[in-house]
């Protein structure tokens, strides 16, 4: 699906995110920052001029079986919200699974990663356990037509399927993370982007390491693959 940029729509989501993302790590740190940043988020996205035409709704969870990764801060506040929002049955079912998908996963390739179909471990009784701290990945996936991502889901090896997506929504989603993220990297903290289930379980064998590694400006999971994400809209 080709679309036209609106410049000028990104360069202000860009410039005004980043000045907020400045003044929210000066005044309470990384994790106030992204706590307010997943508001002005949700904000933009509702915002966008074609976001009526969304098919996004309660129930529908195709995407929820693809492939999700996260930064480092994200994974923190999920842990967070887990520990103090989740019964106990409900964080002991999260860790097994967890355990169990990042042991499946370790023993595939990245290609074979992505097309594995695998249910996330947030997912239950058909929705989002972690919805208002869910990563950006998840917040940025949209379509106008849920067709697309069932069959994506039921195809998992066909390349051809090409989902049907808001252009002002994505536009306006992706400049606010990539605002947010590189305000981040410019302070020194970790921002690669990891599976996942890998990371979770990684930080459920350490809270507490590994967010001194992530306060102390540290590669935060040394032992995963992380990755680079570059930046699509900062400097548009």
């Amino acid at each position: 699906m080709e679309f036209d940029i609106d410049a000028k729509l990104v360069r202000t989501i860009v410039h005004d995110e980043r000045t907020r993302t400045q003044a929210d790590l000066a005044e309470g740190g990384p994790m106030l920052a992204l706590e307010r940043s997943q508001l002005r988020h949700e904000q933009r996205l509702a915002a966008a001029g074609d976001a009526p035409t969304l098919a996004c709704k309660a129930g529908c969870f195709w995407c929820c079986y693809f492939t999700v990764d996260v930064r480092p801060i994200e994974a923190l506040r999920i842990h967070e919200f887990v520990q103090r929002s989740l019964p106990t049955a409900d964080r002991e079912r999260i860790t097994s699974e967890i355990e169990t998908n990042s042991a499946a996963f370790a023993a595939l390739d990245e290609e074979a990663r992505v097309r594995s179909n695998t249910k996330c471990p947030f997912l239950h009784l058909g929705r989002c356990s972690i919805y208002p701290v869910r990563p950006q990945t998840c917040r940025n996936y949209h379509a106008t037509s849920a067709t697309g991502c069932q069959k994506a889901y039921e195809e998992p090896d066909n390349d051809d399927i090409d989902p049907e997506f808001a252009p002002l929504v994505y536009q306006s989603g992706a400049a606010h993370v990539d605002a947010f993220s590189q305000t981040l990297k410019d302070a020194g903290y970790d921002v690669d982007a990891y599976e996942l289930n890998s990371a979770m379980a990684a930080l459920l064998a350490d809270p507490s390491g590994t967010q001194a590694k992530f306060l102390a400006k540290q590669c935060v999971f040394a032992a995963l693959d992380g990755v680079e994400v570059p930046s699509e809209f900062v400097g548009s």
